[in-house]
């Protein structure tokens, strides 16, 4: 039964970020690439999680990463 369930979550965690990464280009992902590296690394993907964590660390993020986290809001 604990096999089902981590099954299961294995496939919503990547539809998760299958689907976040569907809505950032290549380029886009990119530019935030080592600033989620540096900041958000341990963040589990889906819901909005990666951009909320890089969005807290706004400040610190290269310019090329703020652009794109600024385009989302929009």
């Amino acid at each position: 039964m604990l096999k089902l369930r981590f099954i299961a979550l294995a496939l919503v965690a990547g539809h998760s970020a299958t689907a976040i990464a569907q809505t950032l280009t290549a380029e886009q992902r990119s530019a935030c690439r080592a600033d989620f590296n540096k900041y958000c690394k341990g963040t589990v993907p889906g819901g909005g999680r990666i951009i909320a964590c890089l969005d807290g660390q706004h400040d610190r993020l290269s310019a090329a990463c703020k652009k794109v986290l600024d385009a989302q809001k929009k």
